[in-house]
């Protein structure tokens, strides 16, 4: 019997969050190639060529348009051990309560923080999304955080700034509840799939 998992997909406005959710679920065979195909060329009729795998998750033409997740999305897919349904939560403040919304249907988290200068910094401000859904997915009860540290490939894969932005995001992520020592951090590249 396959246990069934909610994560939910949180994270600062364009951390990246649609974009690496849409790649995981095309790489778990929730979506076909030709489809993603499909994608990749109206994305790039709009001049938006990076967002293929976004497109997965944001189905609104004015998401597509605006770059933007506005609503919670929810993909299912299954895994040898678990039937998986993902919420890609809108990172941007005006679609907060959306986010919450997802939250709360979650049995576990995934924290998408973007590496590139200025775009981790950005998430991690008083005015960033990164602390704030971090907060709120703690305050709804969702006990298990991952950390994706996302667009590693535009650091050149640099282990100093890996280094880093774990250390500075243990921190605040002790300081909301979490135990940083039993959090997983990992290092993507969303949109390469790594």
């Amino acid at each position: 019997e396959k246990t069934h998992l909610n994560v939910v997909v949180i994270g600062h406005v364009d951390s990246g969050k649609s974009t690496t959710t849409g790649h995981l679920i095309y790489q778990c065979g929730g979506i076909d190639k030709r489809t993603i195909e499909k994608f990749e060329k109206e994305a790039a009729e709009l001049g938006k060529g990076s967002f293929k795998y976004a497109w997965v998750l944001d189905k609104l033409k004015a998401e597509r348009e605006r770059g933007i997740t506005i609503d919670i999305a929810l993909w299912k897919f299954e895994t040898p051990r678990y039937y998986v349904t993902v919420i890609d939560a809108p990172g941007h403040r005006d679609f907060i309560k959306n986010m919450i919304t997802g939250t709360s249907q979650a049995d576990c988290a995934i924290l998408i923080i973007a590496a590139g200068t200025g775009e981790f910094e950005a998430g991690i401000s008083k005015d960033g999304q990164t602390r704030e859904h971090a907060l709120l997915a703690y305050t709804l009860g969702v006990k298990n955080l991952i950390v994706a540290i996302n667009k590693m490939d535009t650091t050149k894969w640099s282990e100093s700034r890996y280094q880093e932005i774990i250390k500075e995001t243990s921190n605040f992520i002790k300081k909301v509840g979490y135990n940083p020592k039993a959090v997983a951090f990992v290092p993507i590249s969303g949109f390469n799939g790594d």
